[in-house]
């Protein structure tokens, strides 16, 4: 993996994200905020989580202190949501624009929530980011089809698919 794969993978993260937001924004308000029994609840639940956790791993590499609000539990509605998220997508696309080959096989100790502290480089945290986020989208599509609506499609072959053209 190289810099320019690394930012293939979050441009595919940011465009996923956003084929997200754009069949969530057609949700009406019961559906979204419904506790489907999740892992985060519901549907907002998860896409808070997703984006908590991105701004999480952002901190981590940007050297910041972890966000203060666990799990995004501060954002109340999904226009929020994507506010935050769009602020760290920014912000991720600078770090990124200025990340060279020597970081990726730079490390950082972390150290989670539950405990513990590991040693990973970026390259592995950059694929885990991307895993993270691609794992709950998916968990996305299946709340979305529970409650009716019709989730997007946010394969990394229709990324690639929709963006040849």
């Amino acid at each position: 993996m190289d810099v320019a794969e690394v930012r293939e993978l979050f441009t595919y993260n940011a465009w996923a994200n956003r084929q997200c937001f754009a069949a969530l924004e057609r949700l009406p308000a019961e559906p979204y905020f419904r506790d489907l029994k999740s892992s985060h609840g519901g549907i907002h639940g998860t896409v808070c989580h997703i984006v908590w956790a991105e701004d999480l791993w952002l901190s981590r590499w940007l050297g910041r202190a972890n966000p203060a609000v666990p799990q995004g539990k501060d954002l109340a509605t999904l226009a929020a949501v994507r506010a935050r998220w769009e602020t760290i997508e920014a912000e991720r696309g600078a770090f990124l624009a200025g990340l060279g080959e020597h970081r990726l096989d730079d490390t950082l100790v972390v150290k989670p929530s539950t405990g513990g502290a590991y040693v990973h480089t970026f390259r592995q945290m950059f694929r885990h980011a991307v895993d993270h986020s691609s794992y709950h989208r998916g968990q996305l599509v299946t709340l979305l089809r529970q409650v009716g609506a019709q989730p997007p499609s946010t394969g990394l072959i229709v990324f690639y698919r929709q963006t040849a053209t």
